[in-house]
């Protein structure tokens, strides 16, 4: 865990791999390959220096993630730190469709946290009560206090990994404080796939850009990372910054 005073939030990172197009997904029943190895390497290492991962109860259903650290160092890295070798794992749901065998709930040891809507509480306990704390978060759900609660429970810094639907929400809400976006050099040109994010009123906008603060080739995909709040670490007040160039680490 960070050192920092404890704030009302965690610092919110969120992380996406987008087709050229802007597709997360194609509409397949295949889960689309959009990053290569080493960018993949790069995420498990922000995923190392976070105290939670979020992802959205249609990205458990979809993907199955593991959300853990892949790296056997990392992962000892943590350990001797204090820390346990992944971090917690965190969803939302408002009907409470959780599947207990998904890999969100049965790999590896880290906590796991469900916040679910109040009317789908009795079901989400029944379904997983016994693998994960699960946590009315009201009707809707509501982003803000998910993360002021996580806050409490120590979490500092929260990686968002999707899908477009929890990035939208983040987004929308003003809770993003730096956005990892990787581009995929391809299109997928199919109206009937998820987006990054839809429609919303966004904090960024023609006349309130978000700040470029570094882009980054990785092997054949771009890393695009912006800051989005005065919490991002390298934010001065000129909003200036230097670019890494192609190939950088």
């Amino acid at each position: 865990m960070s050192c920092w005073p404890a704030p009302t939030r965690p610092y919110v990172l969120l992380s996406c791999a987008t087709s050229i197009d802007g597709y997360i997904d194609d509409a397949s029943d295949e889960r689309l390959l959009l990053s290569n190895e080493d960018d993949l390497d790069r995420v498990d290492a922000v995923r190392a220096s976070c105290d939670a991962i979020l992802v959205g109860a249609g990205t458990v259903r979809r993907d199955d993630p593991r959300l853990l650290v892949r790296s056997p160092q990392r992962r000892a890295e943590r350990v001797a730190s204090g820390r346990p070798a992944s971090p917690a794992k965190v969803t939302l749901t408002a009907r409470g469709d959780l599947d207990p065998t998904a890999r969100f709930f049965t790999a590896g040891d880290p906590a796991r946290l469900v916040y679910c809507a109040t009317g789908a509480l009795e079901k989400t306990q029944e379904r997983i009560g016994r693998l994960a704390t699960v946590i009315d978060a009201g009707e809707p759900v509501d982003p803000g206090w998910l993360v002021t609660d996580l806050a409490a429970r120590g979490v500092r810094r929260l990686m968002v990994e999707g899908g477009g639907t929890m990035h939208a929400q983040f987004l929308t809400a003003g809770l993003a404080d730096e956005l990892h976006l990787v581009v995929a050099p391809f299109f997928v040109g199919d109206g009937r796939a998820p987006r990054f994010v839809g429609e919303g009123r966004f904090p960024w906008h023609p006349g309130h850009r978000a700040r470029l603060a570094e882009a980054r080739q990785i092997g054949d995909v771009v890393l695009l990372r912006y800051a989005l709040s005065d919490r991002f670490p390298d934010a001065d007040a000129s909003g200036s910054s230097t670019l890494a160039a192609p190939g950088a680490c």
